[in-house]
């Protein structure tokens, strides 16, 4: 038999380790919180070859037994592959409560690219039993929803790599568009046609240009109802860190009161990558992300979590 790597030694012992705190959530973020996404990949394809089970499905027993813990959520959603991820969390968007969160789909919609979409179309139709784009159809007249066909449309049409070329000519579209409606306003017909031509990443290059032509961002003085759902889903889409930022910065002022909005923007925030949260949070408000956990959050379990995640050697002293 081939001698094991010691990185695959070390997976071992860490999943050891997991197998005995899987009923013990605040121990298991201590193993699992300061892992990155690769990691937490083979920690899972190591633990399903030792134990027969998959982790992701063990966690998920542990939340079923602890339905009140958001903890335990997010550490089962945190162990989840993205498209499982992502299919659950537009669920709960979908079934929050009198209307669906249509910020939280907004936020599955525009972090993914268009193969990483059809995955969680998919992995949506095999836990659900149905389409997502049809579940989510629940009020055609409302702005994020016309919007939200437009970018699920685009993740069907194109696949070719952002061109400079065509980013200057939407921006110059986008310029049309906003001028074109009166004050505050933009042409709403226009704005939907682009989103459902171009890609994530070709809008973000267009919206990188507008601001580089005409001094910018797209988004300044925009008014209405239709131009408050664009102006999200446009930040969402230009600058993913800033946002995720201000999330996690608004979640955590009180965050036993808004567990899964917290939870929310820590797996948003992680997809975007660590160091670009922590680069944001500085520019944004000035101080570490380090120091804002320490200094401003009550001590909770998410407290400890964030100061694993963001790179802290050990738990915050309770």
């Amino acid at each position: 038999m081939a001698a094991r790597s010691p990185a695959a030694a070390g997976f071992e012992n860490e999943c050891r380790e997991i197998h005995g705190a899987c009923d013990e959530p605040r121990r298991l973020s201590r193993l699992l919180a300061h892992r990155s996404a690769s990691e937490r990949q083979q920690i899972k394809v190591t633990y399903r070859a030792m134990f027969g089970e998959d982790l992701a499905g063990r966690l998920h027993k542990t939340l079923t037994a602890n339905q009140d813990n958001e903890l335990c959520n997010l550490l089962y959603l945190w162990m989840l592959d993205l498209a499982e991820r992502d299919a659950i969390m537009a669920r709960d968007a979908i079934e929050s409560g009198a209307a669906a969160d249509y910020r939280a789909l907004v936020e599955v919609f525009t972090r993914r690219k268009q193969d990483q979409l059809f995955f969680t179309k998919q992995a949506y139709l095999s836990r659900f039993k149905k389409n997502l784009e049809q579940d989510m159809d629940t009020d055609p007249s409302h702005p994020y929803q016309r919007l939200l066909v437009a970018l699920a449309t685009s993740h069907k049409s194109h696949h070719d790599e952002p061109s400079r070329h065509i980013a200057k000519c939407d921006a110059r579209r986008l310029y049309d568009a906003k001028n074109g409606g009166g004050t505050g306003s933009v042409d709403e017909a226009a704005i939907l046609e682009m989103f459902s031509k171009r890609s994530i990443p070709q809008l973000r290059l267009a919206l990188c240009s507008y601001k580089h032509i005409y001094g910018h961002d797209f988004t300044k003085n925009l008014a209405g109802d239709f131009e408050e759902s664009l102006r999200l889903v446009v930040k969402c889409i230009y600058s993913p860190s800033k946002y995720y930022c201000k999330l996690l910065q608004r979640s955590m002022q009180r965050p036993e009161a808004h567990k899964r909005l917290v939870t929310r923007a820590i797996l948003g925030s992680d997809d975007v990558g660590i160091n670009e949260i922590k680069l944001a949070f500085k520019s944004n408000f000035g101080k570490n992300f380090a120091d804002f956990i320490h200094e401003s959050l009550p001590q909770s379990d998410y407290r400890e979590f964030l100061w694993l995640w963001q790179g802290g050697r050990c738990p915050v002293a309770s």
